[in-house]
C-alpha cells in the first residue's frame, strides 16, 4: 500500500528541464562573477549572490511564459503578513532553546557593548543570506522538482542539497557535524513545509531570517559556524556542544533540533493549503 506521503509521486520529465535551464542560467551568470570578484581580490557578497539567484528565476519564469509571482507569492498585504508571522516564529525557534539553557544553568549571557553601525551590517548580511537561499531553495528549483517527482521526494532532495552546501562552513567536524547536518536537514524541511502551506517565500523567508538573527545578532551564538556582532554574547558553563551547539551555533544542539521539529509539526498541521503539485510545470 502506497503511504499517502507519497501519494503525490509521479515522474513528470518536462519539469525536470526548466530544473536544468535554471541550473544552467544560474552556473552562467555566477561563474564570470566569482572569476570577476577574484581578479579583485575579493569574495562574492551574498547580495550579488540573490541578484544572480534573482536574475535566473526571471530568466526562467520569462521562458516558461510564466510570472514571478508564480515562484515569490502575490505581493499583497497578505504576503507581508505572512512575513510578520515568520518573523515571529523565527524569533521563538531560537528563544526557545537559548531559554531552556539558561534556565537550565548551562549558559549565560552578557552584553557586548556592539555599536548599532556594527548590527546594522548584520542584519542587512542576515536578510541577503535569507533572501538568496530561499530564492534558490524554495524557488524555481523546489517547486520544478515537486512537478517533477511530487512534494516529499522535491522535499527530501533539496533537504539534501541545503545540508551540502552547509559542508564546508566553520566548525562542520566530528560530532558537530553530525548534529548540525541533521539540525540543518530538518530546516530545510521547516522552510519547505513553510512554502507549501502558503505557496509564498514570505513565511519561509520571515522564519530563515529572524532565527539567523536571533540566534546570532541578538543571542550572539555562531551562525552555521559564522560569527557576527551581537547584542549579548553566550558564555558556555558546560562543555557540551551537543547541548549548547558550542561555536557552530543552537542549530548544532539537541535543544535546537527539538525546537525544529516542534515547529515543523506546527506548520505541517497548518491546513491552509493543500499538499499537492504545483501547477504548470
Amino acid at each position: 500500500m502506497t503511504s499517502p506521503a507519497f501519494a503525490d509521486i509521479a515522474f513528470r520529465p518536462r519539469a525536470l528541464v526548466w530544473t536544468a535551464a535554471f541550473l544552467a542560467l544560474l552556473a552562467a551568470l555566477l561563474f564570470p562573477l566569482i572569476m570577476l570578484a577574484a581578479r579583485a581580490g575579493r569574495d562574492v557578497t551574498i547580495w550579488e549572490q540573490a541578484g544572480v539567484i534573482a536574475v535566473a528565476t526571471i530568466a526562467v519564469q520569462l521562458l516558461r511564459r510564466a510570472t514571478i509571482r508564480e515562484v515569490t507569492g502575490r505581493p499583497t498585504l497578505g504576503w507581508l503578513r505572512e512575513l510578520a508571522i515568520g518573523m515571529a516564529l523565527g524569533t521563538a525557534l531560537m528563544l526557545a532553546p537559548a531559554l531552556f539553557l539558561a534556565i537550565g544553568g548551562w549558559v549565560d549571557f552578557r552584553p557586548t557593548g556592539t555599536g548599532a553601525s556594527g548590527l546594522l551590517q548584520a542584519v542587512l548580511l542576515m536578510a541577503g543570506v535569507a533572501i538568496a537561499e530561499e530564492l534558490l531553495f524554495r524557488g524555481v528549483l523546489f517547486q520544478r522538482l515537486i512537478d517533477a517527482f511530487g512534494v516529499w521526494p522535491a522535499q527530501l532532495l533539496l533537504a539534501g542539497l541545503f545540508v551540502l552546501t552547509h559542508l564546508g562552513n566553520p566548525g562542520m567536524e566530528g560530532a558537530t557535524k553530525v548534529w548540525a547536518g541533521v539540525n540543518i536537514f530538518a530546516a530545510s524541511l521547516l522552510f519547505g513545509m513553510a512554502y507549501l502551506r502558503t505557496r509564498s517565500l514570505a513565511l519561509p523567508i520571515g522564519l530563515h531570517f529572524m532565527a539567523n538573527v536571533t540566534q546570532g545578532i541578538v543571542l550572539g551564538f555562531g551562525v552555521s559556524g559564522a560569527s557576527e556582532p551581537s547584542l549579548l554574547a553566550p558564555g558556555f558553563l558546560v562543555q557540551a556542544d551537543w547541548l549548547t551547539g558550542g561555536r557552530f551555533g543552537l542549530e548544532a544542539s539537541l535543544p535546537g533540533l527539538v525546537a525544529v521539529l516542534g515547529l515543523l509539526l506546527l506548520v505541517w498541521r497548518w491546513r491552509r493549503r493543500p499538499l499537492g503539485p504545483i501547477a504548470g510545470s
